[in-house]
């Protein structure tokens, strides 16, 4: 990391860690898309390394935001005229569906008092049609910080975006999952070099946060 994104820079004043789609359907046996995260998430140790950012992060007073992927309710994208393939298959099998076990956040990754849900995305980014852009100004967050799924829809979007913005973005490898690993090179070799401030490991992320040595 050059000194434009090393980890003097993160702090509890300027930096939020997005939480992205920590829902039962990607993250929980049982989840209608865990067959397809399982071995991604356990090659990388995913929820381990997403617990372990979390409570990193907490302890030194980052704030959270959950950023969550629409919903799924009966009749959504009902006569919408330019599907993609993710919505017509998030529609099909009606995926974190509205009041189901799937469409609950994972246990180990639900907000605790000050920690707001964003409003839900419809498709990719956590900042189109939300107010992810509007909190984060309001709390003074100036650097992101990307765990959760899934690398090269979501979270590859939703940081592409937040650089758009302005926003300094940090991918953390380790903690962000995807379907095959494939997946995670296309993010993390090729996408995420051109607009990532810093892409890094969960222990270089950890030993960068306030108070933790370097």
């Amino acid at each position: 990391m050059n000194d434009e994104t090393d980890g003097a820079g993160y702090s509890a004043a300027n930096t939020g860690l997005l939480l992205v789609d920590p829902y039962n359907d990607f993250l929980s046996e049982g989840g209608k898309l865990w067959p397809r995260t399982a071995p991604v998430a356990e090659q990388v140790g995913l929820l381990g390394h997403m617990r372990e950012v979390l409570s990193a992060t907490r302890a030194c007073g980052i704030r959270t935001l959950f950023v969550p992927h629409r919903r799924t309710a009966p009749g959504d994208y009902a006569h919408w005229r330019h599907l993609s393939s993710s919505q017509q298959a998030t529609a099909r099998a009606q995926l974190f569906a509205v009041g189901s076990w799937g469409g609950e956040f994972h246990p180990d990754f639900r907000p605790v008092e000050g920690e707001p849900v964003v409003h839900e995305h419809w498709s990719a980014s956590g900042f189109a049609n939300t107010d992810l852009d509007l909190l984060l100004k309001q709390y003074g967050i100036s650097r992101i910080v990307l765990i959760g799924m899934r690398v090269n829809t979501c979270i590859d979007t939703t940081a592409r975006f937040g650089q758009e913005l302005g926003y300094h973005v940090t991918l953390v490898k380790g903690a962000i999952g995807g379907f095959g690993p494939e997946e995670l090179e296309a993010t993390f070799e090729v996408n995420a070099p051109t607009y990532a401030h810093a892409i890094v490991t969960v222990d270089e992320f950890v030993a960068a946060l306030p108070g933790k040595p370097a």
